[in-house]
């Protein structure tokens, strides 16, 4: 069993929390200010803001599944959150390639969780567009596990920091 550093990286979890503040404020601000389907232009030809209820997962996936899919997105985002914890527990602090991928998806999990449990669904407020084609929607926190993914990945690819010592 993996030993936990000391110190360890939960600090990290205080940039999950600003992130998290900033996506619900944002929501809060879209659902405030926009009417749902409506799209106001930000940059004419590839940005609106328009306000969208997800009920699925990412690019709407299973949004049309009968409500089940409200509480097992639910909770796969909470066991994913909490297992990220955990991990950010046996994390050093100064390995921000860990940690940094890990902030993000936990900020972008449990920002869309608390849609999940207010609303039934996910609010969504950014459009993105070429022509008629339009990216699905999106929010803060979708965009903080999107960076986390790619963070994921890109770091995977570093070499540790003791590779080929004593040997």
């Amino acid at each position: 069993m993996m030993s936990r550093p000391s110190p360890n990286a939960l600090p990290w979890l205080g940039l999950s929390g600003v992130l998290l503040v900033l996506d619900q404020w944002a929501k809060w601000l879209a659902t405030a200010s926009l009417e749902y389907a409506r799209p106001v232009a930000f940059i004419d030809g590839f940005w609106n803001w328009t306000l969208v209820h997800n009920y699925g997962a990412a690019f709407s996936f299973l949004s049309s599944a009968g409500g089940w899919q409200r509480w097992f997105f639910t909770v796969l985002a909470l066991v994913i959150s909490a297992g990220l914890t955990f991990w950010l527990a046996r994390t050093p602090r100064g390995d921000w390639r860990t940690a940094l991928p890990y902030a993000l998806v936990i900020a972008g999990a449990i920002g869309n969780v608390i849609d999940r449990l207010r609303f039934g669904y996910v609010v969504d407020f950014v459009d993105w567009y070429v022509g008629g084609w339009h990216w699905p929607a999106f929010n803060v926190a979708d965009a903080c596990i999107v960076g986390g993914a790619i963070g994921l990945v890109v770091f995977s690819f570093r070499h540790a920091p003791d590779a080929g010592k004593n040997g």
